[in-house]
């Protein structure tokens, strides 16, 4: 439904993006993440036929971006980080005005009007002025209009920035709900966020793609073996000579705690069972036993910075 070919970027000498490519699936939530600067506006504009890229192409909606703006743009919601909205117009006027530039059939104003003011939570507000309103129901103003057509797929760009947190809260609930209806493609760089409202994550830096997929694809492609956390009543005296030659076992860690210890296990060897069936054996009486993930914080560093050190925490926080 949205597919970015190579798509890349000049503002003068600066090259914002270079060789972008993705693909969002029809009805899926992707979540576009990257620190401020990383291209992902510059991107959302290319894709939404704002900007025309120096190289490359896309399609939206089954329609390519160089060849057919007309058509994407009639396929598009899109909502900028910061909406362009009339202050001196009510909402009911400024979704009319929407509707109506938005090619939307005399006959089926009221009635989209109407959607889009109960899916935004905007009846409270439906009759005042856009300059009088919080920041957090201009931005329901803002994908309101970007909803007013009842387009196919929507790009919103961080949509949640500077908001209070109930504001913020509301937003991704909303978003979620849209989930199945549109396609969408939904900007932030706050991870913890993107992991609450999205399906699949592309994750972008200073301007190239560095990875595509579900969290859990991303953490089994980054994870070079498992690794068990274990966790006793008592200290275990001998476990790391004893275990250390445990068919599969590549390295046993103390972790600072109560008798903590990590197991770094061959990936492909599917040793787990019989190894915590031996620990829960043992007198040092086994009270944890978990195999541990990354976060997508964890990805996000690795990924934009090549280290790992969040890898060797003893627990992972949301971002």
């Amino acid at each position: 439904m949205i597919e970015a070919q190579g798509l890349t970027k000049y503002y003068g000498m600066h090259r914002a993006i270079s060789d972008v490519s993705f693909t969002v699936q029809p009805g899926t939530i992707a979540g576009f993440l990257g620190v401020n600067g990383a291209g992902k506006t510059t991107t959302m504009r290319i894709l939404s036929c704002f900007l025309i890229p120096n190289d490359g192409t896309g399609k939206v909606a089954g329609f390519d971006i160089i060849d057919d703006p007309i058509e994407v743009r009639k396929r598009v919601g899109y909502c900028p980080e910061h909406p362009p909205l009339y202050n001196e117009m009510t909402v009911k006027a400024y979704l009319k005005t929407a509707a109506g530039l938005r090619g939307v059939p005399s006959k089926q104003i009221q009635e989209r009007i109407d959607y889009v003011v109960e899916k935004c939570g905007l009846k409270d507000v439906y009759s005042r002025l856009i300059g009088r309103l919080s920041k957090g129901f201009r931005q329901r103003v803002g994908l309101a209009q970007a909803l007013i057509h009842d387009p196919p797929v929507l790009i919103l760009d961080e949509p949640t920035v500077g908001l209070d947190p109930k504001q913020v809260i509301e937003i991704r609930h909303l978003v979620k709900s849209l989930r199945g209806e549109h396609t969408i493609l939904f900007s932030s760089h706050v991870l913890y966020e993107v992991t609450q409202v999205c399906d699949d994550v592309i994750i972008i830096h200073e301007g190239k793609i560095r990875a595509q997929g579900s969290i859990e694809e991303l953490e089994k492609g980054l994870l070079k073996e498992n690794r068990l956390i274990v966790r006793f009543k008592y200290e275990p005296d001998g476990l790391v000579q004893k275990y250390e030659s445990f068919s599969g076992v590549k390295a046993v860690e103390p972790i600072p705690g109560d008798h903590t210890y990590r197991f770094v296990l061959e990936k492909d060897e599917d040793i787990q069972a019989s190894l915590i069936e031996n620990l829960a054996q043992e007198s040092w009486k086994l009270l944890e036993a978990r195999m541990e993930t990354l976060t997508l914080e964890d990805i996000f560093i690795q990924l934009t910075t090549g280290r790992t050190e969040t890898f060797e925490m003893e627990d992972h926080h949301e971002s």
